[in-house]
């Protein structure tokens, strides 16, 4: 029973995750007039504040220390903070322009990229299912590019950004508090040395705004925060396949919102080059789904051989019987 309550509460922790940084493309726009470096600023300085916070309740710092020895992850983490500094500012800077539709789209391709860099970087190699869903996402991209009439590239460098982001992260091997407390720790001085900049030029919104706008500003913390911290609880009491699946929620979400909130256009072209993403991600869902059962089921036969197998003779008995 503690088993299945554990389980349930992390499918709603994931779903939670998700569904936040799904309908996030409504808090960006209240943000204005404030440009999207000043809010990308905000959100690094008030994002430390609030992982801050939740590290001094859950008193969790032994690994500063750590960190703060090894070269190598401390390298590694500063290439955290910039490419997640490239994907944060360019999804704001879309969302807040009109472009959340093509901002969901670098999230559904992003599993994609995923796949294509382990095989160009790890050297990892690809079951035929998912050959062809990254030959069909490859083809969508196509599709997008002669619908745009240029290449996507807000979606494909929020998808390269992001997967290179989890590709460090997982060679960080660290949790997801402590990454984001490492990540803009490291983003803190710049982004606060440029909010200083933009106030004593007189460019800052933050208080020019009046305390509602600066509220909204600081909130970006929590925004930040919040479903990581969910997620992090999530991973830890879901299978990875379910998180897997419960990623799709976020770009599903900002894709609808983009079309009926935000009234984007979505010409014929656009609506194929979508169809053929969802098709190779369904392709790949099916593939990993079908691959996760046959392990399971081969998993339980070699469990069942073993068990069935005779124990060894003792090294006693085998002697008694020799004597005998």
């Amino acid at each position: 029973m503690k088993g299945k309550n554990e389980q349930r509460a992390g499918l709603l922790y994931g779903v939670g995750a998700y569904g936040m940084w799904g309908i996030v493309p409504l808090f960006w726009p209240l943000l204005k007039p404030s440009g999207a470096i000043e809010i990308l600023a905000h959100r690094m300085v008030w994002s430390l504040a609030v992982v801050g916070v939740a590290l001094l309740v859950v008193r969790r710092w032994a690994w500063i220390g750590e960190l703060a020895r090894d070269r190598r992850k401390l390298g590694l983490i500063s290439v955290a903070a910039a490419t997640i500094t490239v994907n944060w500012g360019l999804y704001i800077w879309a969302v807040n322009n009109g472009q959340v539709v093509e901002a969901s789209l670098g999230y559904f391709i992003n599993p994609l990229v995923t796949i294509a860099m382990g095989v160009l970087l790890l050297g990892e190699r690809l079951r035929p299912v998912q050959w062809i869903a990254v030959a069909t996402g490859l083809t969508a991209v196509l599709v997008l590019a002669i619908g745009y009439g240029r290449p996507p590239w807000i979606s494909l460098i929020l998808a390269f950004s992001f997967a290179t982001y989890g590709l460090v992260k997982k060679k960080v091997n660290m949790g997801g508090l402590e990454s984001l407390a490492a990540e803009t720790a490291v983003l803190f001085l710049p982004a606060f040395g440029f909010l200083l900049w933009l106030t004593a030029t007189g460019a800052s919104t933050f208080t020019a705004g009046g305390a509602g706008h600066g509220a909204l500003l600081a909130a970006t913390g929590i925004v930040t925060a919040v479903p990581l911290i969910c997620f992090g609880a999530a991973a830890i009491r879901v299978p990875l396949s379910t998180l897997g699946l419960l990623q799709y929620l976020a770009p599903v979400f900002q894709f609808i919102l983009g079309i009926v909130y935000f009234h984007e256009e979505m010409p014929p072209e656009r609506w194929a080059g979508f169809a053929l993403v969802w098709l190779a991600l369904s392709l790949m869902t099916w593939d990993a789904l079908r691959n996760a059962r046959r392990n399971r089921v081969l998993a339980a036969k070699l469990l069942a051989t073993a068990a069935a197998a005779p124990a060894p003779a003792a090294p006693e008995a085998a002697t008694q019987q020799k004597i005998t």
